[in-house]
């Protein structure tokens, strides 16, 4: 059928009113919305922000130090004596690392280590005994002392270890006054370096391996004191002074002080090592034999910092000092200050409290 051309018209003039309706009622959920662009600038990768460098630390004690290069000067590795008439002792309290153990009669000898804090003087320095061998190479450093029977010193002039007796190279060492001999010979650490470099042609710089430390520690059994029999001659006492985070020294019953400053011996760290011990068939002039210590190797340990103790192994090789381990195997590290090791033989039992 054919329609009149009115009508015709009117229906397409009808369309667009219709589609134009049907637009003004799609729902406003359905309507497209504006896209939406980030700001952000493109990137292909992941920015990597550079890690800030951490400042030098003295390998001995974990503390700040004032650049690289001292932190590579060598240490000096210095033998001094403890019995009575040598306390009080010069220059202990600027040692990093002291080592205690037992020499002949059951009077106990130090092997202190001085790196980042140099004293004007120390004294008294006296003879090496056989566990020196083992523990100066674990800091590579220049040993400082003054004789020794006779295997001893064969062997440490055979070991290759960088050393300055006095016998033979004498600038740094010099006797004291107000005590008498043996008690009396005192050793300038700073002339003794010079000395070692340009007439030993030793090595100025040497790289340390350090101790390890942390700031923070985890809950341990509790230890403000502890007391260490080295020998009836010879007993040791440490007590905990939670202000300076300290343990102080006791020896023999009396404040062990430096003669220096008059003040009392601390250490931030007590570590007993129990170590394996022989007496050799040399003897002293007074008869007593002279004892060896195992200090390469691997042995049961005692961590006291903070106030609290932590039980566990001591591991050290040729070329490094001690680490420490918790009988599950987790590192025990040491707070950041001095560290005293305080070496008995297996058999000797410590008392804490």
């Amino acid at each position: 059928m054919t329609l009149p051309r009115p009508a015709k018209t009117a229906l397409l003039v009808g369309v667009p009113l219709v589609v134009a309706l049907a637009v003004a009622i799609v729902p406003a959920w359905r309507k497209k919305e504006p896209e939406v662009t980030s700001k952000w600038p493109w990137a292909d990768a992941e920015r990597v922000l550079d890690k800030p460098a951490e400042p030098p630390r003295w390998p001995l004690t974990g503390l700040d130090a004032p650049d690289v290069v001292s932190v590579r000067s060598r240490v000096v590795s210095v033998k001094i004596e403890n019995s009575a008439e040598a306390r009080p002792q010069l220059g202990l309290r600027d040692a990093d690392v002291v080592y205690e153990m037992l020499s002949e009669g059951g009077i106990s000898r130090f092997n202190a280590m001085f790196h980042s804090r140099i004293p004007e003087a120390v004294a008294p320095v006296r003879s090496a005994r056989m566990p020196d061998l083992q523990i100066v190479p674990q800091y590579k450093a220049v040993f400082a002392y003054s004789g020794a029977n006779g295997d001893v010193l064969r062997r440490i002039k055979s070991s290759g270890i960088d050393e300055m007796e006095f016998g033979v190279n004498p600038v740094g060492y010099y006797r004291g006054a107000g005590r008498r001999a043996p008690h009396n010979l005192f050793l300038d650490i700073a002339k003794l370096r010079e000395q070692a470099v340009a007439k030993r042609k030793f090595a100025e710089k040497t790289e340390v391996r350090g101790l390890t430390f942390s700031p923070s520690v985890e809950t341990s059994a509790a230890a403000s004191r502890i007391v260490i029999p080295f020998s009836p001659a010879n007993r040791v006492e440490w007590t905990y002074d939670a202000p300076s985070s300290a343990y102080a020294r006791v020896n023999n019953g009396k404040a062990h002080t430096d003669a220096g400053s008059g003040k009392q011996i601390t250490a931030t760290n007590v570590v007993v090592l129990w170590a394996k011990t022989k007496k050799l068939r040399l003897r002293d002039s007074t008869g007593s034999p002279t004892l060896d210590m195992e200090l390469v190797g691997k042995n049961r340990a005692a961590v006291f910092r903070d106030g609290v103790r932590m039980d566990g192994t001591w591991e050290a090789k040729e070329d490094a000092p001690p680490a420490f381990r918790a009988t599950d195997g987790t590192l025990i590290t040491l707070r950041p200050g001095n560290t005293w090791f305080q070496v008995v033989p297996t058999s000797v039992n410590i008392a804490f409290d």
